[in-house]
Parts: C-alpha cells; structure tokens; sequence
C-alpha cells in the first residue's frame, strides 16, 4: 500500500512499519534512514525533509553516513597549521575516548543523547572529568565542521551544558621569597632556570628553547622565538610557540639579571646558537627527566610546598604580574596569551585579593571607630558629673 502526494511518498511495509522515500535537489531518490510505527510519523517527517528543502537547510543523509571515526582522524589529518604536539594529542584523545565508544557510529546517526551517553561512559570508566571535558571539547569541535563547513549536519548534537570546562584543582602560587629558596634548593646548573622560568612568565617548551642570542642582560630582555615539545617516537621538536602571541620579547626584573650572568658564565658556550639551560652533558633538558635531573621533589619539600609542579612557576610570575596592577592587554602580551581569559582570570584574583584586604581595613577601621566612640561617651559622662557637682544653688551659696 503506497500513498502517493507531491513531495515524496509513504509506503507500508510487509512489518506494518512506514518507509519515506523523497528525490534530493540533484534528482536522485533518497530513502529515510528509519522506518516508522504510525503513518503520522511519516508524514511529519516527509513534511519536515520538503521544509529544510524549501529553506535551502537540507543535507544529504548519504554524505552523513562516513563514520565518526575516519571522519574525526580527517579532520585532523587536514589541519596543517596544528602544532606536532597538538596532533598528537588530539590524535591520542581520540584513540583513547572517541573511537572506542562511537568510531563505528555514522556521523548523521550521532544525537544529543548518544553524546551524553558517551560522556557518561568515560567518567563510569574512571576517566577524570577534565580529560573528559578535552574529549568532549575535541568531538564538539570536529561535528562543528560537519555542521558549519561540510554541512552533513544541521546542528551539533554535542550540546551537554558544562562539558567542555575543567575545574583543575586550585594550584599553589609561592611567593617571591620561596620561589628564591627554591632555586637555592637547586644544583647551581639548574638555579637560573627556576627564576628565569617565573618571572619571565615562561612554558616549559620555551624557557628549555632559549639560547645565548634570545637573552640581552644589558636590558634584561628575553626573545622568546620558538619552543621545544616532545612528541611520542620522535623526541624533541623544535618549533614557534604554542600561539602566535607566544612570540614575545619579556623583559626580566634586575633582581634576577646577576644570577643569569653567572650562569651564563660558567655553563653556556659563546655560540650564540648555545641553549642556555641543558644537562649535565649540554643536551637539552628533557621535561620527562627533569624532576629526577634536578631532585625536584627533595627542594620542593625543603621549601615546605609539596605537591608543587614546574608549571606553577609560571601560574606565581603571573600572579606577581597581576598584581602590579598591569593592564589586561600588557599581561596578555607578558604570558603570550592570545585570549584575555586568562588575564582576566588573574586580575579576578588580584581584584579579590584587593577587595580582602579593603574588607581587612574596613574591621580595623570599624573596631577602632568603636573604641574611640567609646572613650568619648566616658569623657563626656566624666565631665558632665563633674559639671553637676559643682552647679551653684538658688541663692548662690
């Protein structure tokens, strides 16, 4: 039985479920990816598929039924401008927690609720919730161009409010005095390194990347050009900075100038090409073999910080940074931030930190307000006491 109307038709099949079949704007028949229980389903749908036509908002159902999987590893295969590091770690994120879960599914196939599902699975597998969120934030972002670019989607499925943030746990922020007995804590070879690393607000990648010619120590001045990142199989790579606001020039406080120059001194070749920190050999320093090189561990308990990372060195040279009171636009320039959240983030906190110590004077204040409203109101009843004592009578006497 077969119902015939000007756009497409709906048939019963031989289960008693509805089939919809309807021609493409290229003149080839297409058949809905379902059946249908009741004909009034059918119906709507066969509706809804002439609507998105008329409205120029149809895709194709056939160009959606590549799989998530091959359709994810494209997406990154054809983004030249990612650096090594990225790729490869998109590339692990999804063999690790897309693929398994939906490689196999069709893209047009994926929904909301399969989305969900999926995240719900990883953090029921014992994946933490900010890896989570970099796999959720990686899928969200490869459907984004089925949606946008290749238009085999109407609208991105990945749609669970929350998900793409990661709540890290609050890290340490030493203070400038630790951050010092810190690098005392260190091997000579290794001292520079630490406050170079803080208070020039450096990554990783590109403190161990600086050589002789990147450092002025007339100005102070550190060229920060490119960085050094560690790829699976391959060793270090190196490349230009994490964002092209990474390529900065960061001046250094003068406090630290005599510490580089000694280093410079006795560990670093005249080459202008020389690293300026590497090991005990003049290899460059490797971030995995760091911690055991340096005994981090040992000088971070003797400072009485533990659990303190070296990236936190870079989160206190912000943090100092903020609260000198410099502008959004000058931290952004300083921490090599293309975005102002991360600015803003820590002039939130500097501004937090005012409004505690505003809220600290404001009880100073108040309490001393109260004390010397209190010794007035004695004074005044001492005096008046006083008055009323020696207050002549009617008749003068």
């Amino acid at each position: 039985m077969a119902g015939r109307r000007r756009f497409g038709s709906v048939r019963k099949r031989a289960s008693g479920r509805y089939q919809v079949r309807y021609f493409g704007p290229d003149g080839r028949e297409r058949t809905a990816p379902n059946t249908f229980v009741r004909k009034t389903d059918a119906d709507r749908y066969l509706a809804m598929i002439e609507t998105q036509m008329a409205r120029g908002e149809w895709t194709d159902p056939e160009r959606a039924k590549v799989r998530v999987g091959d359709y994810a590893d494209r997406w990154i295969t054809e983004r030249p401008a990612l650096r090594p590091r990225t790729v490869a770690l998109y590339r692990w994120t999804l063999g690790k927690h897309i693929t398994p879960y939906l490689g196999e599914v069709e893209l047009g196939r994926l929904d909301p609720p399969m989305v969900r599902q999926w995240r719900s699975d990883l953090l029921r597998d014992g994946v933490s919730a900010t890896m989570a969120a970099k796999a959720y934030r990686l899928l969200r972002a490869v459907v984004m161009t089925a949606v946008d670019q290749d238009e085999l989607l109407r609208r991105n499925p990945c749609r669970i409010p929350g998900a793409d943030q990661e709540r890290p746990a609050e890290r340490p922020v030493l203070t400038v005095a630790q951050v010092f007995r810190l690098a005392e804590a260190m091997d000579e070879r290794y001292r520079a390194l630490i406050l170079v690393a803080t208070f020039a607000c450096l990554r990783w990648g590109e403190v161990s990347a600086l050589r002789r010619r990147d450092v002025d120590l007339k100005t102070g001045a550190v060229r920060v050009r490119q960085a050094f990142t560690e790829i699976r199989g391959v060793g270090l790579v190196a490349g230009p900075p994490k964002s092209r606001a990474g390529l900065r020039t960061v001046t250094l406080p003068a406090s630290v100038l005599p510490v580089l120059r000694e280093h410079l001194a006795a560990f670093v070749d005249d080459d202008p090409d020389a690293l300026i920190f590497t090991g005990p050999l003049g290899a460059p320093i490797r971030r995995g073999n760091f911690n055991p090189l340096v005994r981090w561990s040992a000088a971070v308990e003797k400072i009485g910080v533990k659990g303190l990372h070296f990236h936190d060195l870079r989160h206190t040279g912000n943090t100092v940074a903020a609260r000198t009171g410099a502008s959004t636009r000058e931290l952004m320039a300083r921490m090599g931030h293309d975005s102002s959240q991360a600015a803003l983030i820590y002039q939130h906190a500097t501004a937090e930190a005012d409004r505690a110590i505003a809220a600290a004077v404001d009880e100073v204040m108040t309490a001393e307000r109260k004390k010397d409203k209190k010794g007035s109101g004695k004074a005044k009843k001492k005096a008046g006491g006083k008055r009323k004592k020696g207050k002549a009578g009617p008749d003068g006497e």
